[in-house]
């Protein structure tokens, strides 16, 4: 019993961890990354409302916007966005602080075996982001 309920936790840690260090390892939202990867970026809308590609070419294409509409539409979405990246790296921020809470009342339930294996879990998929990180920079240049 106790052994299972240390793996459902240390699974449901590494889960946060997951969406703690996905939210802050991508910088620039979900623009930047297609959002939606675990559990953030807010679908197809949120990611064209942050500048998910060209939100307006995205209005245009899918709802067969004329100029008139598009230059309406525009200012609407530009003003949209510093008020949406403000509120998504808020949450990522938030995220991060229970990742690291949950991480921190976790690991010391362990044995020095799996705190090991723990650290060296939470290090591998930091540097998986890290390296996903500098691909989406690389990318952008």
């Amino acid at each position: 019993m106790n052994r299972t309920l240390i793996a459902v936790t240390t699974a449901g840690a590494l889960a946060l961890g997951t969406l703690g260090l996905n939210a802050q390892g991508h910088e620039g939202g979900p623009e930047r990354h297609g959002g939606g990867r675990g559990g953030h970026g807010g679908g197809p809308g949120m990611r064209m409302m942050m500048g998910g590609g060209n939100a307006l070419d995205h209005l245009t294409k899918e709802l067969d916007l004329t100029p008139e509409q598009q230059a309406k539409v525009t200012p609407i979405v530009d003003q949209a966005k510093p008020q949406l990246q403000a509120i998504h790296q808020e949450a990522r921020q938030k995220a991060q602080a229970v990742m690291e809470s949950t991480g921190a009342q976790i690991r010391p339930l362990l044995t020095p075996q799996q705190q090991a294996k723990f650290d060296a879990l939470r290090k591998a998929h930091e540097d998986m982001l890290n390296a996903m990180k500098e691909l989406h920079e690389a990318k952008s240049k």
